[in-house]
């Protein structure tokens, strides 16, 4: 039986993007409306990772392009 490590690989990068994406997005749901300067900057980056995991998403369902392979 032979293993495709890369179908593996872009397999875990999708399941681990959809996490990702789902708990940055729920924890900028629940800290939404706080105020102050440093939560500004927490929902930045929680926006941030949120738009992470759509990319990381996109590059393991191979929407991105075809990284790694022969030119």
């Amino acid at each position: 039986m032979h293993i495709d490590w890369v179908l593996v690989e872009r397999t875990t990068a999708a399941i681990g993007s959809v996490i990702v994406f789902v708990v940055a997005v729920k924890a900028l749901k629940d800290d939404w409306k706080t105020p102050g300067i440093e939560n500004h900057v927490f929902k930045l980056m929680l926006g941030l990772l949120a738009v992470g995991g759509v990319i990381a998403f996109l590059a393991g369902i191979n929407v991105l392009g075809r990284f790694g392979g022969p030119a």
